[in-house]
């Protein structure tokens, strides 16, 4: 008789959670500059921003599918919606969350985990991320911790120049999809010297059937400087 394994143990059940597909916005069809233009203007992102996602768009225009991996055949990425807009804003006080988007993420554990453990906590559910929160010391030491999107309008500097750059465009057709058509994801900064102890956490859930999670993370640590980073994501069985 086999062992089992850790993975073998996981009660898969407590993650098949459908709500009801309930969104302000959709948007999929043909991946073009109409697209690209209509996910970066819901987002009202500066005119910098829009030009990267364009030029990664050309590159995905440009290269091939991989070769290496499954068969890609039968993928038809025009049937992905590729942004996905909940039915709320940004909250930094858990109870703000409307009750069905809680609900979910209490059934997966985010609110007890950063209760537990954490030094802060993203949540994002399908295209946007949906609650943030850091602890007060972490930003008495000089850490920032945002949803990407805010790190864009309040660090622009510091996103311009590593955006990207750990994995460009340019490296295969579904980076330069990404760097077109990303949405959400998380931003860490941690300063010199500064050893960041208690793990933080982004968690990312996929409801809607159809969707395309895109998310984006960037961490820039300085000289010396320490992180535990936690991602978890789930989606509903369809």
């Amino acid at each position: 008789m086999e062992k089992k394994t850790r993975v073998d143990d996981i009660n898969r059940n407590i993650y098949d959670i459908k709500d009801t597909d309930s969104y302000i916005k959709k948007v999929s069809g043909q991946i073009n500059e109409d697209l690209i233009k209509i996910i970066s203007k819901e987002k009202e992102e500066p005119k910098w921003l829009l030009q990267k996602r364009l030029e990664s768009l050309e590159i995905f225009n440009k290269l091939k599918m991989p070769k290496w991996g499954p068969d890609l055949k039968e993928l038809d990425l025009e049937k992905i919606a590729m942004y996905i807009k909940p039915k709320t804003k940004m909250k930094e006080s858990w109870e703000e969350v409307p009750n069905e988007i809680k609900n979910t993420f209490e059934r997966l554990g985010i609110p007890e985990a950063e209760k537990k453990g954490l030094a802060g906590v993203g949540a994002q559910y399908d295209s946007e991320v949906v609650y943030h929160s850091v602890k007060e010391e972490l930003e008495k030491q000089g850490v920032i911790y945002l949803d990407l999107e805010s790190a864009v309008r309040k660090y622009p500097d510091l996103v311009k120049k590593y955006f990207m750059k750990v994995v460009p465009a340019n490296y295969h057709k579904f980076a330069a999809l990404h760097g077109a058509v990303w949405s959400g994801g998380s931003f860490v900064y941690v300063p010199e010297g500064v050893e960041v102890d208690i793990p933080i956490q982004s968690y990312f859930r996929a409801n809607s059937p159809g969707a395309g999670q895109f998310e984006h993370t960037l961490i820039i640590l300085e000289k010396n400087a320490k992180l535990h980073f936690i991602e978890g994501c789930s989606a509903p069985r369809t």
